[in-house]
């Protein structure tokens, strides 16, 4: 008996948004990494596009926990000498929080062009609208990323 394997072409996709307000930034990009690469289904296969389409909403509500927000830089470097430039994440968050979002999960999915592949059905907004209700997006509960408050 030989083993299955999906082709590309049978390949189901559902779309999934997820409101990022008051999760933590981290636990949040692992859930919809795992969404995107399609680690969710019985059916994966590391070697295909199986994942799903997320939209993120709200990604300028995502928190960082323990003071990561101050404290972690972002680095990113022109390719020149000198070219090195570092910001926190809470300025990052303040710029541009939709890709602050984008970059944390694009360091959780693969640097090929599968990756590329999987990246480019996530999209991130950073209020509570979205122009994809056509594709009939399902809410998706990330429960374990909720921020908890300290006492």
């Amino acid at each position: 008996m030989s083993t299955y394997t999906p082709k590309a072409s049978e390949v189901e996709r559902v779309w999934h948004v997820v409101d990022a307000e008051g999760l933590v930034l981290g636990r949040m990009a692992t859930e919809v990494a795992n969404i995107l690469r399609g680690k969710h289904k019985p059916t994966f296969t590391p070697h295909l596009d199986m994942g799903d389409h997320v939209v993120i909403v709200n990604a300028d509500k995502v928190v960082l926990t323990a003071g990561k927000a101050e404290k972690k830089l972002v680095h990113r470097h022109s390719g020149y000498p000198g070219g090195l430039r570092t910001e926190t994440y809470a300025h990052k968050m303040a710029r541009r929080p939709e890709q602050a979002v984008m970059d944390t999960i694009r360091g959780m999915i693969p640097k090929t062009r599968l990756g590329r592949a999987q990246i480019s059905k996530l999209k991130i907004y950073a209020g509570p609208t979205h122009p994809h209700a056509a594709q009939g997006p399902q809410p998706l509960e990330i429960t374990h990323a909720q921020a908890r408050a300290r006492a």
